[in-house]
């Protein structure tokens, strides 16, 4: 079967319609291997018998995260990601060059302000220009950002290519400015999700045999292994230095109901360096602004019901935003603590899957349409509309959604790397202008700190404290005004290394033990300040996350005032404004004490 996908950006509801048979010829491949240095330092060095007297601390600190893990010697590598959580999942074996020392190490120097989802000329239901896109981007602000153009036949076809000169003008159009070329993949029998890789000669080729091979829209019989398949298929050409790196992150996860729990777990599982995490919050935030200025419609175009083939568990709130956050975000104790509780990385980002922009003045030349589209690759440059587009659902790039990433320095690699270290909070509106999350222990050889994406391992029975360094917005957002930061939450989560109760469900999506801890109040503080909380003697393993709003819209959580009793409220279809509920997330820390 072989079908374009459409994505009308106004009508989102998508069709999902393939039958997701397990008899689509793919590859089988199951290679593993270290996933980063560190890791495989430790790794090589358990296999020669390295004391621990003669490791660095890092190393050292490493060694005991895989003892507790119960993984030693040559099987040292397990799993453990650029974002390293506590006793990660699959099998490894060669070196990779992701992996090589240094690439993703060293202290953050810079927290740049990206997007990973935006689409040009070339989607089906696009309309700009790549550098229409990359010029506001980076005029409002951003410092990254990846071109995303619907996978399809048109696209596989024509669009791969076409879009590359344009991606690398923009380059040198932009010289301050890291624009990546990616595409919106049709995850076989689930969602949407970017793929993207670093820039080099085999961009245009890896992502195009990527999407002939592996798009859901291009594939004749995709299933959930195909899914699996494609990222693995990314992880090695990785290796084989076809480019220097590839990741993969889902998109929009609650708005249909099709990435089940299980699937998504599969794609992690899969290669934790590609497969790094979903969108905590989707684009299409202006969708929600109330008819008489905007479109009407649902925040983010989360408008939809479940259907045949929606997963069976998610309940009927999980297909609306909560705060302009997806559902598997929002909900203290759901789907993203479920995967956090495994020890594992996931990731959250927020962009703005922009395809036509709020209050824009333009629109497609005269002729330029559908037939035109498939014939040519893409659509015709935008001219002048002689009137303002209030019906359009999407901000530009930077206006409203960022995704911060740590990096070591400015550079393609570096992004990608923090990206994959997971260090990375986001925000709407401009919230704030900084955030750093520290965990600290104090122990007889010093000071220890761990950051966002990172793991703590203090002795057990040391404290552990988190400081949390807030900087509020100085200047006014693209809105206008000057948001206000009201109140921060600490959220805490117990990690289930021992009971086996993570993996024995794949399906599962609650994490029962995490909840709300704390909640401060910062209304009225300005500047930058600190939050501390002490988080008691090291025991068992457990990571918090962050967040936090300017407080005009909350309700108890989905899973009760218990779990978290002043959370983002549900989105009401055509009257979410999106720029009276600002919020930020962050990543986690976890701790994991050693003896």
């Amino acid at each position: 079967m072989t079908h374009e996908h459409e994505h009308d950006a106004h009508t989102p509801d998508h069709a999902h319609a393939e039958t997701h048979s397990h008899g689509h010829p793919h590859e089988h491949p199951h290679e593993h291997r270290p996933v980063d240095g560190l890791t495989a330092s430790v790794a090589a060095a358990d296999a020669e018998g390295v004391p621990d007297r003669d490791l660095s601390p890092s190393e050292l600190s490493r060694r005991n995260l895989l003892r507790m893990a119960g993984v030693t010697g040559g099987t040292a590598a397990l799993g453990m990601a650029g974002m390293t959580g506590v006793g990660a999942g699959s099998a490894a074996a060669a070196p990779s060059p992701v992996a090589r020392p240094g690439k993703g190490g060293g202290p953050v120097r810079f927290w740049l302000a990206g997007d990973h989802h935006i689409h040009t000329q070339h989607s089906s239901d696009g309309q700009y220009t790549v550098l229409d896109q990359t010029q506001h981007g980076a005029a409002y602000g951003l410092d990254w950002m990846v071109i995303t153009d619907h996978g399809g036949p048109t696209h596989a076809r024509l669009g791969v290519d076409l879009v590359n000169p344009d991606i690398r003008a923009a380059r040198e159009e932009l010289a301050g400015t890291l624009i990546f070329q990616g595409l919106e993949w049709n995850i076989p029998a689930a969602e949407h999700g970017t793929v993207f890789v670093a820039p080099g000669d085999n961009e245009v080729t890896v992502l195009k045999q990527f999407e002939n091979r592996f798009d859901g829209g291009v594939a004749t019989d995709p299933d959930e292994a195909l899914a699996v398949a494609g990222v693995q298929w990314l992880g090695r050409q990785v290796d084989r230095r076809r480019v220097d790196d590839a990741l993969f992150l889902a998109n929009h996860p609650s708005r249909n109901g099709i990435d089940s729990p299980h699937e998504i777990r599969a794609w992690r599982d899969a290669d934790p360096r590609i497969a790094i995490g979903f969108e905590g919050a989707p684009g299409h935030q202006a969708a929600g602004l109330p008819a008489g200025y905007g479109p009407g419609e649902a925040r983010g175009y989360y408008g939809n019901a479940a259907r045949p083939d929606s997963f069976p568990g998610f309940p009927p709130e999980s297909y609306r935003t909560w705060g302009g956050f997806d559902f598997m975000t929002s909900t203290v104790g759901g789907l993203w603590d479920s995967l956090l509780a495994e020890g594992k990385p996931w990731s959250i980002s927020a962009n703005s899957d922009s395809h036509v922009n709020w209050s824009d003045t333009s629109r497609r030349p005269d002729g330029s349409d559908r037939t035109q589209f498939d014939a040519d690759g893409r659509y015709g440059d935008p001219v002048y509309a002689g009137e303002i587009n209030l019906a359009a659902g999407d901000f530009w790039p930077g206006f409203y959604g960022r995704t911060h990433v740590g990096a070591t320095r400015r550079g393609y690699a570096a992004v990608m790397a923090g990206m994959r270290a997971g260090r990375i909070w986001v925000d709407h509106g401009r919230l704030v202008e900084a955030v750093d999350v520290t965990v600290r222990a104090r122990g007889r050889d010093g000071m220890r700190e761990a950051t966002l994406g990172g793991t703590l391992a203090p002795r057990r029975g040391e404290r552990v404290q988190l400081v949390v360094t807030v900087t509020s917005q100085p200047l006014p957002n693209w809105a206008g005004f000057t948001p206000s930061l009201n109140r921060v939450d600490l959220v805490r989560g117990a990690v289930e290394t021992r009971s086996g109760s993570a993996t024995a469900d794949p399906d599962r999506f609650l994490a029962p033990d995490t909840k709300v801890v704390k909640q401060w109040d910062t209304s009225g503080r300005t500047g930058t300040f600190r939050l501390r909380y002490d988080l008691g003697e090291a025991d068992e393993a457990f990571y918090v996350r962050l967040r936090g709003t300017d407080g005009n819209r909350q309700q108890p959580g989905f899973l009760g005032a218990d779990v978290d009793p002043a959370g983002p409220a549900i989105d009401v279809v055509g009257d979410a404004d999106p720029w009276a509920d600002l919020w930020f997330y962050t990543n986690p820390v976890w701790v994991a004490p050693v003896r």
